[in-house]
């Protein structure tokens, strides 16, 4: 069975090498059939002054935040209509494509085009996938929309996905699908 090791400058924490421990198993799985009890992945850790590149020490680089949990407080963010917090997990380049092919690069402007959409909305989020790409990491979240149309009429169950690329630890696109349309959302 596969056995991944790794060397790393001492400084990481747990959760972060737990992270990318798991991460190097989903990646080895996907592309080798091995259980999951069969892949082994060892993390060596050396001292900063060990770790010389250039004859240089070295330090580690600062750990990334998990891109599925940058997504769920993103939109935790935006439902609350906390723009403040929500604009924090954005890239500089940031840009939305929703339903219609409405584009946006500011969250304001999202707000003021949903408000002919529905009253209010919140998100049951099923299934978060993550998926390392060259550029950064795509993520993928499905779940179901509830809120108010916006004459008050109740409205839930409806599918949504939404596709976010992240690069350096900041959200840089979001893409929305979902079946407003279908239920008869105001346009």
């Amino acid at each position: 069975m596969p056995v991944v090791t790794v060397t790393l400058i001492e400084g990481y924490d747990e959760a972060t090498r737990r992270r990318l421990a798991e991460a190097l198993t989903d990646a080895v799985r996907a592309t080798i059939a091995a259980p999951l009890d069969g892949v082994t992945v060892v993390l060596d850790e050396v001292a900063p002054g060990n770790y010389l590149r250039g004859r240089t020490p070295r330090r580690p680089g600062p750990p990334l935040p998990d891109p599925a949990q940058t997504v769920r407080d993103f939109l935790a963010a935006l439902e609350a209509r906390d723009l403040v917090r929500a604009r924090s997990f954005l890239a500089e380049d940031f840009e939305m494509t929703f339903p219609g092919a409405a584009r946006f690069t500011r969250l304001e402007d999202l707000v003021a085009w949903a408000k002919d959409r529905y009253r209010s909305v919140t998100k049951t989020i099923e299934a978060i996938e993550t998926l390392p790409a060259a550029e950064g990491v795509t993520v993928y979240c499905r779940g179901r929309l509830a809120g108010e149309w916006p004459d008050g009429t109740p409205f839930q169950g409806i599918r949504f996905i939404d596709r976010f690329e992240l690069a350096d630890g900041k959200l840089r696109r979001q893409e929305v699908w979902n079946d407003l349309g279908e239920a008869g959302a105001k346009v």
